[in-house]
Formats: structure tokens, C-alpha cells, sequence
């Protein structure tokens, strides 16, 4: 590898030919602040922070994609450095909504922090001309206030990495704003409420549509019985909010504060998680059998179902119909444990906590209602139960580790690695394989699924019969996957679709980190490490092996395959035209 030397800041280096400036700085342990900068989708120099002054170059150059060349020195921090940037940041704050106090990323936005750092006050220097926005809330996962905007183009970065690009920069000049085609409200577009959009944006202008008033309200309610869920992926992310290390198991702690909020009954959604397996298990080994449409298509993310039904309805008979473990969960807590604690189903507010924005249109979905009233009511994410937790004032670092409760937070490994991408096939196969071969085997591990690649593929042998298996997550690798099943070329018989690139981990409603974090920390496998390790430290690590699951179907469901399970676990699905 050619290698190039260059000093920054006086310290020698030696870095790849072809690096950036920003590389460089890195490698001498000089971070250089950005706002637009996110690492190989957004690499565009738009905002202006990043200038720095180096050798050979006429005046500042922007480190996030200027070239090292032999030989050169590079200053990061010079007086004229410094006042550029802070020029910069207060032509940015002429044009930017600056109501702090009440905007949701207060005291974790890039913008604010950078000001704060540069010491840019609100002087009104460049007053003149602002733009006014109105506010989109027209879907039911998101809020965009371009009031707040800066035109750092993540966002759209973004969504164009998730394929379907719904928006871009519309106008120009002092005009120029992120919107969608023709002005249309995000919700007459085929935008799949993945809410990736929010966890690059470095301000407020970006953000999930809150549902904590709602939950507050609820659990104010004499009348009614709140049960809350938590998706396997939460107790991965929910310790970032409180400074924690990125990766730390917080289950205990996250319990711990579910509790002292007040719901009456706090459940693992895990749970359900091994019931989609046995559910999805039995219903591929039918399609094999009896010749049912293959490959069989997961169906746990709401983000690629909502996809697939915009992008690829003719192919929707390839989706498991499954209804998504949070869907289950609620299903099963509506059903058969309000009849056996002789609840009215009408009095339970289901609440779920996950990492995925999609969650929050999920809710609303047609054929989502078991007990004849919606199987989940509210939908909040990783962010909005930090939120929760620090209005109620609870130290979240210093509560006990406690448990679920019983009998719906009993789990096995193979559901908590449900929040990273391929641990749905990992649990899929660990149960096939028992089956297929008609006894335990002691092989748990398929670790060839396991990984962070946006498309995996591989072969196994169970039983004499060859399965051949792909893993996608992230939209543009679905669409991969999709075109090879329309055109008859996927030689696959299962494939599990995450929407989020990573699996769940890294879903639109997890902690958001600063682009300083995002572009040189690897939150995808930090976090499924915390899930992997809890699995191997789990006695069951079968979902078809979980207590809970063999007692629902002993009890309540007669059976695997039963009528009774399939009206209340399974759903349907329906074509979406793109645009209203």
C-alpha cells in the first residue's frame, strides 16, 4: 500500500494515498469538526465546518474531502480556521429556528454543541431573510420542521441509501429546502417510516412523532391496566441515552425503571419473538411440503413489509404472514392473558417499546387486532422511553437490576438475537433443524448469518434436504434480493429482510449519536455484540424449547398449526400505490 506522509497540527503521519484530510487528522488524534460529513453515503464538503488550512492549497479547503498530498502540513486550529468556522456556524443560526428550550434535541444536537464550542452567540450579525416552513406531520412515524433545518443533505444521503429516496433538495438559494417531489406531505409518498432520516439529522428537524403524552395519560388512568413490552434490541441501546457505553446489556436496569414509571406489567417481547419462530418455522415447513410459494420471506420488520408493498406487490404471497413479534406479543397479551386474568381486553393499553420508528405506523395496520380491539395501542421508541425516564426523574445508572415479570418474560436465546440482522434465520434454523431431523441437535451456532454484511447467503444440509438461506438488511440489499425473486433468478428457500442496515440495533428510533461517532464507531456490531453474548449465556437458546411458547400452545392455541393460533398471530398484506 503507497503510503504518504503529511504533519498535522506539527505531528508526522503516515496515511494510504488517496485520504482525506479529516483520515489524516484522525490518525494524529485530531478530531475536526462536521455537520454534514457522514463516512462513504454524504461525503459532499456542503456545510463548511470541516475547513482547514494545509500546504499547496489556495485558502481553506474542506478536510472531509480534500486529498493529502507528500509532504504537506495541515493546521486545524489556526486563528483564521477558528473564525471561519464560527462565521460559518452564525450564517447557519441567521436562517435556523432557534427555539432550544423546547426543541427535543437540546443538549444533544451537533449544532447547538458546535456554537457552544466556537462561542457563537445569537447577535443577529446576518439577520435578514428567513424562510418560513410548515411543519409536516402528516405521517404517523416522523415530524420534519425545516425551520430547523441546515441543508446538511444527510438525510437525504440517507434515505437514498434505503432506496427509496422520497426526498431531495427542492429550489435554490436562500430557498433551497429538503422536501418531497412536487411539495407532497411525506405521507403521500411510498416513504417506509424506517425514520433512518432521524438518527443522522444533527438537529431537530428530523424527529419521531412523540407518543409519550399518550402513554403519561394511560398510566394516570385508574381504569385501565398498563402492560408495556420491550423489543430484545432496546436493552442493547437504552444505556447510550444515559451516557453509558455504547453496547451495554441494561435489562436489568431497563426493567428496573419500567416499573418505578408505573406499568403495571412488564413483559419481554422475546417471548413473542419465540413464537414468531415456531410460527414461521411451521408455515415454511408447510410451503415446503405442500408446495407453497418460496422463498419464504420473513415479515418481523414493519419498515420492509411496508416496502415490499410498495415496491413489489405482486410478490407479497412471499412474505411470511406472520404478524411481527410485536404485533404477537400484544396479541397474545389481549387474548389469552386477559382471559386468564380476567381482564377485559377493552381496558389493557398495550405499550411497546422498540427501536424502529416503522413500529409506530405498525399500530395502525389493518388486520392487527385479535381480540377485537388493536393488539398494540402505542408504539414509542428507545429515545422516547430515555425521554420518560428522565422526566420522571429516575437515576437511571443506579437502579437494581430487576426481572420480567412472569409468565410473558420468559425467553430463550434465539429471541434476543431477534434485534440484530440474521438472528431471525439463526433461530429459524436452530428450530428447523430439530424438527427436520426429529431430535435436539447441539449444534446452536450458524454463525455464517451473523455479521453486519448487508447481504448474506448460505447452504445447510438438515436432514437431507438442501436449505439455502439469504440474510439482507437495509432496503437497497432488499431490493437486491427482491429483483433476483421477480426475475426467477434467487435460488434461496428462506430469507430474513431487515429494513435498518445492521437489523434492529441500528433502527430509526435508537439513541441518536453525533456524526463524530457515527463516522468511526461501528454501532451495528457494538450492539449485536450485547445480544450475542446474552444468548450464549442463556440455558435455552431454542425457541421452540421456551416454557412460555409450550404452554400457549398445550393451553390456549391446541396446537401448532391450529385455527385458533393462526387468527390471532398471523395478518395480511395489501399493495400500496406509491403515490396519492
Amino acid at each position: 500500500m503507497n503510503m504518504v506522509n503529511v504533519k498535522v497540527n506539527g505531528i508526522a503521519v503516515s496515511v494510504p494515498a488517496g485520504s482525506t484530510i479529516l483520515e489524516a487528522a484522525r490518525a494524529a488524534g485530531v478530531e475536526i469538526p462536521t455537520l454534514c460529513f457522514l463516512k462513504d453515503i454524504n461525503e459532499i464538503g456542503a456545510c463548511r465546518i470541516c475547513v482547514v488550512e494545509a500546504t499547496g492549497a489556495r485558502g481553506l479547503v474542506t478536510a472531509c474531502v480534500y486529498p493529502v498530498a507528500e509532504g504537506m502540513e495541515i493546521q486545524t486550529n489556526t486563528e483564521k480556521v477558528r473564525k471561519a468556522r464560527k462565521t460559518t456556524l452564525e450564517l447557519i443560526l441567521s436562517t435556523h429556528e432557534k427555539k432550544c428550550l423546547s426543541c427535543v434535541r437540546s443538549t444533544n444536537c451537533e449544532l447547538q454543541k458546535m456554537c457552544r464550542d466556537y462561542g457563537v452567540e445569537d447577535t443577529g450579525a446576518y439577520d435578514g431573510f428567513r424562510p418560513q416552513y410548515e411543519i409536516d406531520a402528516s405521517a404517523p412515524h416522523l415530524i420534519r420542521d425545516n425551520n430547523k433545518c441546515i441543508l446538511c443533505r444527510r438525510c437525504i444521503a440517507k434515505c437514498n441509501e434505503q432506496f427509496v429516496a422520497v426526498i431531495g433538495a427542492n429550489d435554490r438559494g436562500i430557498d433551497t429546502h429538503v422536501a418531497c417531489a412536487f411539495e407532497k406531505p411525506l405521507n403521500d409518498t411510498p416513504c417506509v417510516s424506517c425514520g433512518q432520516c432521524t438518527v443522522v439529522c444533527p438537529t431537530g428537524a428530523l424527529v419521531e412523532k412523540d407518543d409519550t403524552e399518550k402513554v403519561w395519560t394511560a398510566l394516570s388512568d385508574p381504569e385501565k391496566v398498563v402492560i408495556v413490552q420491550t423489543a430484545p434490541s432496546i436493552r442493547a441501546a437504552l444505556g447510550e441515552c444515559f451516557g453509558m457505553p455504547i453496547g451495554t446489556n441494561v435489562e436489568g436496569k431497563m426493567v428496573a425503571a419500567l416499573r418505578r414509571l408505573g406499568f403495571d406489567k412488564v413483559f419481554d417481547t422475546d417471548f413473542a419473538a419465540d413464537l414468531t419462530i415456531v410460527e414461521e418455522a411451521n408455515e415454511f415447513v408447510d410451503r415446503v411440503k405442500n408446495g407453497g410459494v418460496l422463498p419464504m420471506i420473513t415479515s418481523c420488520s414493519p419498515g420492509w413489509v411496508k416496502f415490499a408493498e410498495f415496491y413489489y406487490p405482486e410478490q407479497l404471497a412471499h412474505l411470511s404472514t406472520c404478524k411481527s413479534p410485536q404485533q404477537m406479543a400484544g396479541a397474545v397479551i389481549k387474548t389469552y392473558y386477559a382471559e386468564k386474568m380476567g381482564i377485559d381486553p377493552k381496558n389493557i393499553v398495550s405499550v411497546a417499546v422498540m427501536p424502529c420508528t416503522a413500529k409506530k405506523f405498525e399500530v395502525g395496520r389493518d388486520d392487527q387486532s385479535a381480540a377485537g380491539v388493536a393488539d398494540v395501542d402505542i408504539a414509542i421508541t428507545t429515545r422516547e422511553l430515555g425521554r420518560m425516564i428522565e422526566r420522571a426523574g429516575i437515576q437511571f445508572t443506579a437502579l437494581p437490576d430487576e426481572e420480567f415479570d412472569s409468565p410473558l418474560g420468559e425467553d430463550t436465546g434465539a429471541a434476543v438475537i431477534f434485534g440484530a440482522t440474521g438472528g431471525v434465520m439463526e433461530a429459524a434454523l436452530r428450530t428447523a433443524n430439530d424438527w427436520l431431523t426429529g431430535e435436539s441437535q447441539a449444534n446452536v451456532d450458524f454463525v455464517e448469518v451473523r455479521g453486519t454484511e448487508s447481504l448474506k447467503e448460505a447452504t445447510y444440509n438438515i436432514a437431507g434436504l438442501e436449505v439455502k438461506v439469504a440474510v439482507a438488511s437495509g432496503l437497497k440489499a432488499a431490493n437486491e434480493v427482491m429483483a433476483k425473486i421477480k426475475d426467477g433468478t434467487a435460488p434461496w428457500h428462506f430469507v430474513e429482510i431487515m429494513c435498518c442496515p445492521g437489523g434492529c440495533v441500528t433502527g430509526g428510533g435508537q439513541p441518536v449519536q453525533p456524526g463524530s461517532v457515527l463516522n468511526t464507531v461501528d454501532l451495528k456490531t457494538a450492539r449485536a455484540k450485547a445480544l450475542y453474548d446474552a444468548d450464549a449465556a442463556m440455558t435455552l437458546r431454542k425457541s421452540h424449547e421456551s416454557p412460555v411458547v409450550k404452554e400457549l400452545y398445550d393451553t390456549y392455541f391446541d396446537g401448532i398449526g391450529g385455527h385458533k393460533a393462526h387468527h390471532t398471530l398471523h395478518t395480511s398484506y395489501v399493495g400500496r400505490k406509491k403515490y396519492n
